[in-house]
């Protein structure tokens, strides 16, 4: 687990992508499982974040952000669904979307509510995030509507010209 102070901006930025995947798997996993918070993110703090699995090396992850992204999006869960469920078409309701877009959401919605990072930037990172996942799909567009209109309700400033 890795601190950011001394790392470049470029790195800095990769571990924020991580620590937003890291966060969006870790939701799916909770939502799956009947694990809390807290065994959740010491699994991925302590299993994820820079692991060598098969060859391959986990990226690092910036954990203040990961743990902020999870907790955040579990103790607003209500509020961030209800603001999704308000960017969603009335036949598509919040529960008939598939669980890891529905992770995806809360994350975001998470550091809409939240956190300070700019609204555009949420919805940059999680319609990347949203197709890495999805790579065939169109859910990155329906993400990234969806996520505008998240954005907007919860930032409205954020968009004032």
């Amino acid at each position: 687990m890795t601190k950011t102070s001394g790392l470049s901006g470029n790195q800095k930025r990769k571990m924020k992508t991580a620590s937003r995947l890291y966060a969006v798997q870790a939701l799916f996993q909770m939502e799956h499982s009947s694990q809390t918070v807290d065994v959740v993110c010491a699994e991925f703090l302590n299993h994820r974040f820079g692991a060598d699995i098969d060859d391959a090396t986990l990226q690092e992850g910036d954990v203040d952000l990961f743990q902020d992204i999870v907790r955040h999006a579990v103790n607003y869960q209500a509020p961030i669904d209800q603001m999704t469920d308000r960017g969603l078409v009335a036949k598509w309701p919040l529960g008939r979307i598939d669980p890891t877009l529905r992770s995806m959401f809360r994350a975001a919605g998470a550091e809409l509510m939240k956190l300070d990072t700019p609204a555009k930037v949420v919805i940059a990172e999680y319609v990347d995030l949203t197709a890495a996942f999805y790579p065939d799909g169109k859910e990155s567009k329906f993400a990234n509507a969806v996520l505008d209109h998240m954005a907007r309700d919860a930032r409205p400033d954020d968009f004032q010209a």
